[in-house]
């Protein structure tokens, strides 16, 4: 695993262009800023080649939409395409509404995308697995996470992150288990939105190598989250929120290495 992307993107300082949740648009952007790479947000269709122009990596999050925005994830799902950045899907709650499974079925035949980041239940639902899904919750079910998220990873034609109390992260074939993280993850919404879009900012630093870039960065997020938990000592969301922004940004290629467990 090549930790050393942590540092790569403080660097290069990606940007990193988002059509994000309204829930948890400022975790977004303040997650991204803090670990090195910058945000920027999109909710004007007109501007979107322009903006896909002028950014390193594209995150598209299903988790609050409308139809209009339906068709400025569409063409910013294409542009990113045609523009050769990478492009990551973050489909919330579709294995809850199968309204939004239909959704993201239907870009999903439109454009190419590079990695998937959710949570079992999405996973599941993306890879035609039965998995009883509770709103954006994982929910529960009895296939092996494993190889639900190898499933729709052959199917989709794309990178997988399986996200739970273990990260599953495959393209497919080859397989890495992060088993870093804490608790705290699932008291703070903004968690998975946030992930997902760091997941772009070292797609963006990766050199093409997808696969090393999702697992890279579920582990710096997943220890990182952990490094926090264990200074805190019991569950405080509150205080985990904001001092995960801080451990973000002060986080090592160092402190990674000592905590990694995959």
């Amino acid at each position: 695993m090549k930790i050393s992307l942590l540092d790569d993107i403080r660097q290069q300082n990606p940007v990193v262009l988002n059509i994000s949740n309204f829930v948890t648009v400022q975790d977004v952007a303040n997650g991204i800023n803090a670990i090195g790479a910058s945000p920027i947000m999109s909710e004007e269709i007109a501007e979107t080649d322009e903006m896909v122009g002028i950014s390193s990596a594209v995150a598209l999050n299903l988790g609050a939409f409308s139809k209009p925005q339906v068709d400025h994830i569409l063409a910013m799902g294409k542009a990113a395409n045609a523009q050769h950045r990478p492009l990551v899907l973050d489909p919330v709650a579709v294995g809850a509404i199968s309204y939004r499974k239909q959704v993201a079925g239907d870009l999903m035949r439109q454009f190419q995308v590079d990695v998937i980041r959710g949570n079992a239940g999405e996973i599941a639902a993306l890879a035609d697995v039965d998995w009883d899904a509770k709103g954006i919750d994982a929910g529960s079910g009895n296939a092996d996470l494993a190889e639900i998220a190898k499933a729709c990873a052959k199917k989709q034609h794309a990178v997988v992150i399986l996200s739970g109390e273990t990260d599953y992260i495959t393209d497919g074939e080859r397989l890495v288990r992060v088993q870093n993280g804490t608790p705290l993850f699932q008291l703070h919404v903004g968690s998975g939105d946030m992930l997902s879009s760091i997941v772009g900012a070292f797609c963006a630093v990766s050199d093409g190598d997808y696969f090393e870039a999702a697992q890279t960065a579920c582990l710096v997020f997943a220890a990182t989250g952990e490094i926090v938990a264990n200074q805190l000592g019991e569950e405080r969301p509150g205080t985990f929120a904001t001092q995960l922004m801080d451990e973000l940004h002060l986080v090592s290629v160092a402190d990674i290495e000592k905590n990694c467990e995959i």
